[in-house]
């Protein structure tokens, strides 16, 4: 099980990742890949995934460790990034000096101004009918301050900070090794459109559509594309991909997630998979249960973080289907980390992808598991986009259920991308 271990280390290159060889000591691979990253972590949220910094702790740590492990790791982020990312009230890493205001108005918006939060950006959602402000936070004043400050000034009013979601899963350039499994070895319906909103994705010839939703996107992504690879394993037809991070360094924010949940609804995507995980946020929220309101069935990664962490962000909104991994033999990942419910597993560790110049690349994560689940439920979802018969058809495939593995386990095989 080492020898398949992925690590994820956002060091300078930005996006740089690390992979542990079979006999290699996996606590030398620690202090490596800390040393690699101290007083120097670059790039945007994505490069940050999910995990541990030192992965192997899934092995010889505990969920404790792993709960820790994701505390150090944030706090390294916003260190490095304190310009752009700053704390909010709930100690989760949101975008600097701005805050969201729902469903604003006039009266509201000026008493914002006269208090110091300066008009950014007045809008709406697209065709999911959700008004919001970005407002500016009064200079000097921390994050966490200013939402307060505004709270005690709009009493009732929704009122967040725009908090940052993480890929939760790892792609290790030059390790993978083809299993010699493939969804198209097997008898399951193939086909279907599913959406994915991570970073930008290239080098797929199912991708439909792309759309920009942070500066500098689409910017290709070895997590985005390595999920698009493994889509077109798993047979889905078309692919819709939205791109949230670009070259933002607070990138993967719940507004860019938001608006592009806004874009798949507007497109008729009926499955969106989300690989990224976060705090919980109202806008967010109210823009999920919008999105399927429309008939969309939205999919989340449960985070790899273990079960100490916090539950999981979107994988823990209501209706949301949310899906953990399994390895190559079956076994829950121990790092899986966990949402308010669960629904499916699907592999999330023992398969490859093809990633644009690097080849054949080792994963790990459940962030690989939720695009499975979507292709299933996609390869089921009718030209009448019956959600409940599709789900009720993706659980008759689903094998081994229990409390670890929700409905059971989706599309074992699917460990080989295209």
């Amino acid at each position: 099980m080492l020898a398949a271990l992925m690590l994820a280390a956002p060091a300078a290159p930005a996006g740089a990742q690390l992979g542990l060889p079979g006999g290699l000591d996996p606590l030398g691979a620690i202090d490596r890949a800390r040393a690699s990253v101290s007083g120097s972590v670059s790039g945007t949220a994505q490069d940050v995934v999910d995990r541990s910094l030192s992965g192997v702790s899934t092995i010889v740590g505990d969920t404790r460790q792993l709960a820790q492990d994701r505390l150090g790791r944030l706090r390294d982020f916003v260190a490095a990034r304190h310009d752009r990312v700053d704390w909010d009230d709930r100690h989760e890493p949101a975008r600097a000096g701005e805050l969201l205001l729902l469903d604003p108005d006039a009266q509201g918006l000026a008493q914002a101004a006269g208090k110091g939060f300066a008009l950014i950006e007045q809008g709406e959602i697209a065709d999911l009918g959700i008004a919001y402000a970005r407002l500016a936070t009064p200079a000097g004043l921390p994050l966490a301050r200013a939402i307060a400050d505004l709270r005690r000034a709009l009493p009732g009013r929704e009122i967040t900070a725009d908090q940052l979601h993480f890929p939760s899963g790892a792609a290790a350039p030059g390790t993978g090794r083809d299993t010699g499994a493939n969804a198209a070895a097997v008898k399951l319906p193939k086909g279907g459109t599913v959406g994915v909103i991570d970073g930008g994705i290239a080098g797929s010839d199912r991708l439909a559509a792309q759309g920009a939703f942070a500066a500098g996107a689409p910017k290709a992504s070895d997590h985005a594309s390595a999920i698009a690879s493994l889509l077109k394993g798993a047979g889905t037809a078309r692919i819709y991909g939205a791109d949230v991070y670009g070259a933002d360094p607070a990138g993967g924010n719940a507004l860019a997630i938001a608006r592009a949940l806004g874009w798949m609804a507007a497109q008729r995507v009926p499955v969106v998979s989300i690989s990224l995980v976060g705090p919980a946020n109202p806008l967010l929220a109210r823009s999920v249960a919008a999105a399927r309101a429309k008939g969309m069935v939205v999919v989340g990664a449960v985070g790899n973080d273990g079960a100490a962490a916090p539950p999981a962000y979107p994988a823990s909104y209501p209706g949301v289907v949310a899906v953990t991994g399994v390895d190559g033999r079956g076994r829950v990942l121990i790092e899986a980390g966990k949402a308010a419910h669960l629904d499916y597993a699907a592999p999330g560790a023992d398969m490859t992808a093809l990633v644009p110049g690097k080849g054949r690349t080792g994963l790990r994560g459940t962030s690989f598991a939720a695009p499975l689940a979507a292709a299933r439920i996609a390869a089921r979802m009718g030209a009448g986009r019956d959600v409940a018969a599709a789900l009720k058809a993706t659980d008759g495939e689903a094998l081994s259920p229990s409390r670890r593995t929700g409905r059971g386990v989706l599309c074992m095989v699917c460990r080989t991308g295209g």
